[in-house]
């Protein structure tokens, strides 16, 4: 796919370094990369992924804000480099 993320992999949304142990321990914040898909009327490629916490919702978002840069100035603290990263297991 990109940057190394492909279908099935599981991702971490930049929020998840806000989370306590015992929030991780929730999945909170993580998703499986489900498949991608092309907008009918824009032609914008889409990343469909799923929540792997709360009632599991499917989302859809644009590619390019997939695979954004985290917001420096918004979130000075936040380590991870891009908005959804692979997800390592602690």
């Amino acid at each position: 796919m990109f940057r190394d993320i492909c279908i099935g992999d599981i991702v971490q949304h930049f929020k998840y370094e806000t989370l306590s142990e015992q929030e991780r321990n929730t999945n909170k914040y993580l998703y499986k990369v489900i498949e991608t898909a092309i907008h009918t009327e824009t032609q914008e490629e889409l990343i469909i992924y799923q929540a792997l916490y709360g009632d599991f919702k499917t989302y859809a978002r644009p590619k390019s804000m997939f695979f954004s840069y985290v917001d420096k100035g918004k979130y000075p603290e936040i380590k991870q480099k891009y908005r959804f990263e692979c997800h390592n297991i602690d």
